[in-house]
């Protein structure tokens, strides 16, 4: 299915090649006071020259120690469109830096950034999402998503953006979903996650069965999935034929049946044949998911009933070349031949 994306074509009038010349830090000073100037084709123009300098790790350490953030966070709000596209740019690519990633939590980029939200420019949301989505992959950027109280706008925003941004804010979600789910279940994270396990797009389907794996660690998450009657829908999602929506599903069912509500739910919704043709797909993630939630159905008695029929299947990955697939086998034989 063919989808939009979002184009970073700049207009007509602004030629890059014409961008001042960069010779590594020795050009910072000027860019930085340039980003400063009342003329607008100035600041473009030093923005795309930052772009091509902020590559470099040692030019965003050198551009962060000469103060460059606070005049990239007030050009986020410029009333041009290109020069907010080129900011969000310019801070999207320091972000891939650790150092970039520091810099922005120390000075409070990431609130800075979620003033575009609603910017009118897709590729300015684009940038600033893709900003979001590198933060969200380590824990301090998580934190620092979760303490400027953006989950529940990034939530509701998987209802209206365009399928390319939704992917970015689903990964964003994910991350911080570790670190805080509680927020996102006040919002309504599950029935919007669970609307989105049917989208047309592959990566859609398999981003959210991956935040809803995070936002079922808790009870209170286990509880909701239960409660929306998002269990059967994961369990059709097995048979999805991309391995990473199965490998997602399958994790998103081992968190939501440790609770007996939720191994009632999977057992009635006949989770264990799509599971147990699983046990030997070709993907290890695939493999290693659908054991652990097999081991976690085994624990109902009609499940460990169902199971005791398969445990050759089992023994058959006790030497899988995936140690963790091997071991999740072994606890898994342990669980369904125990005796009471």
């Amino acid at each position: 299915m063919a989808h939009a994306r979002i184009s970073a074509k700049l207009p007509p009038d602004i030629d890059p090649t014409k961008a001042p010349i960069a010779f590594g830090e020795r050009a910072l000073p000027k860019l930085n006071e340039e980003l400063k100037s009342p003329e607008l084709l100035t600041r473009q123009r030093a923005l795309m020259a930052l772009c091509d300098l902020v590559h470099d790790p040692e030019n965003v350490y050198q551009a962060i120690k000469l103060g460059f953030l606070d005049n990239l966070k007030y050009l986020l709000l410029d009333e041009d469109s290109t020069v907010r596209e080129k900011t969000t740019e310019v801070l999207y690519i320091m972000a891939t830096h650790n150092v970039g990633r520091d810099g922005f939590i120390e000075n409070g980029v990431i609130p800075a950034l979620s003033q575009l939200l609603n910017d009118p420019v897709d590729i300015c949301r684009r940038n600033m999402h893709r900003a979001f989505e590198i933060m969200a992959e380590l824990p301090a950027g998580a934190v620092g998503i979760v303490e400027s109280n953006l989950i529940s706008s990034l939530v509701l925003k998987l209802k209206t953006e365009m399928d390319e941004i939704q992917e970015l804010i689903l990964d964003t979600l994910s991350g911080c979903l570790c670190v805080e789910a509680f927020e996102a279940l006040a919002t309504g994270a599950v029935p919007i996650l669970k609307e989105k396990l049917t989208h047309p797009s592959v990566a859609i389907r398999s981003k959210a069965a991956r935040a809803l794996l995070g936002i079922s660690v808790p009870l209170e998450g286990k509880n909701v999935v239960w409660d929306e009657e998002v269990i059967p829908v994961l369990v059709s999602l097995l048979e999805d034929s991309d391995p990473e929506v199965q490998a997602n599903a399958a994790g998103a069912l081992m968190n939501a049946t440790i609770t007996t509500q939720g191994k009632f739910a999977a057992l009635n919704a006949d989770a264990i044949p799509p599971l147990l043709k699983l046990v030997n797909d070709e993907t290890s993630k695939v493999r290693l998911n659908a054991i652990k939630a097999l081991t976690m159905l085994s624990e109902a008695p009609e499940g460990r009933k169902t199971l005791l029929n398969h445990v050759d299947l089992f023994r058959g990955q006790l030497n899988d070349s995936s140690e963790a697939v091997s071991r999740a086998a072994k606890i898994a034989i342990k669980v369904i031949e125990w005796k009471p």
